[in-house]
């Protein structure tokens, strides 16, 4: 792109992906795929996340300029919305926001094709850490949410209040896992990010959890998205390990991928009982596929988790931007995401924001 007084031109490249009706980077990728963070306040403060002393924001949105943002980007071809935090049960409002991201659904694009794109319904998706669910499972699903991921980095009580620092807590989440299994809001997937020294010991452990309680568990290797910069290559439990490990407990079986862009490499054992998926930023990195973009809390885009800067799209809407003028801003902003991220190679930086302040 390049400049012309306060006049932005596209270069011939961006003027060919501009013209499609779907949202494309300059690399090819569709952006199907928004997280939308509702609030960067958290009841948790875990060891690979809040780890330092800048403490978090609290800045919120209202729901209505959440929702305003999220209908430009269907509008554009997103297909599937993931609400994050923080901790998205915190939020107040959300119920109510579930209700109308689900009437998206019957939304029909200019084009004439359903809202979502492939003439798909709208895939609405939570991430929470569970803490809060078992009370808020069903009002979510009436809601219209399709399904859930809980965070959750250990399968035993001590080891999990050691990682949360909070008392406990893990018989709560457990009880909102097998709630939001009984009211429907599944596949249920459970997230457990692996850290050395802390709870690289439950591999076997969430594999036998899978197996028992009938949900997804998916191993995340450990990105350097912490508060106090303290990640370390030697802490990160890679894919190999964690295969090597589960190959012991009992033979693995590798399932195909349901998408291209999907971040998870996914395993059965050879019974087909239970599912494992391994998620491996670090050792085994995706971006090539990437389909997907952030919403923080204050309303700014983030193209990539390790970018270094922001795109404040909730700026444009308070200068008044237009909904047509909101669809430019993103289609401007989706042209400059990254090709790639460079963790662990010379001269990389973490990025601007750390993860609370990004959202999950």
């Amino acid at each position: 792109m390049i400049g012309h007084g306060n006049t932005a031109i596209l270069e011939p490249e961006e003027q060919a992906f501009q013209v499609q009706g779907r949202l494309r980077d300059k690399f090819g990728r569709s952006i199907t795929d928004l997280r939308v963070s509702v609030t960067d306040r958290c009841n948790y403060k875990c060891v690979y996340c809040r780890t330092g002393n800048e403490g978090a924001q609290y800045t919120e949105l209202s729901i209505e300029d959440y929702l305003r943002m999220v209908r430009v980007f269907v509008s554009l071809g997103v297909e599937k919305v993931r609400l994050t935090g923080g901790e998205p049960l915190l939020r107040s409002g959300l119920v109510s926001m579930l209700r109308e991201l689900a009437e998206m659904r019957t939304a029909f694009m200019p084009d004439g094709s359903f809202a979502g794109g492939n003439g798909a319904p709208l895939d609405i998706a939570l991430t929470t850490n569970g803490h809060l669910l078992e009370g808020l499972a069903q009002p979510l699903k009436d809601a219209g949410l399709n399904r859930v991921t809980v965070s959750m980095d250990a399968v035993d009580a001590e080891t999990f209040s050691a990682i949360t620092r909070v008392p406990r807590s893990y018989e709560k989440v457990l009880a909102g896992i097998r709630k939001a299994r009984a009211v429907g809001l599944g596949p249920v997937k459970v997230n457990c990010v692996l850290l050395r020294g802390f709870n690289d010991g439950q591999i076997e452990q969430f594999a036998e959890f899978s197996r028992q309680e009938g949900v997804i568990v998916r191993f995340i290797e450990w990105m350097p998205l912490e508060e106090d910069r303290s990640w370390k290559r030697e802490s990160v439990v890679s894919m190999d390990e964690i295969v090597e490990r589960l190959n012991a407990y009992r033979p693995l079986v590798e399932l195909a991928p349901h998408a291209a862009s999907e971040t998870a490499k996914r395993f059965t054992f050879d019974d087909g009982l239970g599912e494992i998926g391994i998620i491996a930023p670090v050792s085994r990195p995706f971006c090539g596929h990437c389909s997907r973009v952030r919403l923080t809390s204050d309303g700014k885009i983030r193209t990539c988790l390790f970018s270094q800067s922001d795109h404040d799209l909730y700026g444009e809407m308070l200068r008044g931007g237009t909904d047509e003028e909101l669809a430019a801003y993103i289609r401007k902003t989706v042209m400059r995401k990254e090709a790639r991220h460079h963790i662990g190679e010379p001269g990389f930086e973490k990025p601007s924001r750390s993860m609370v302040h990004i959202g999950g």
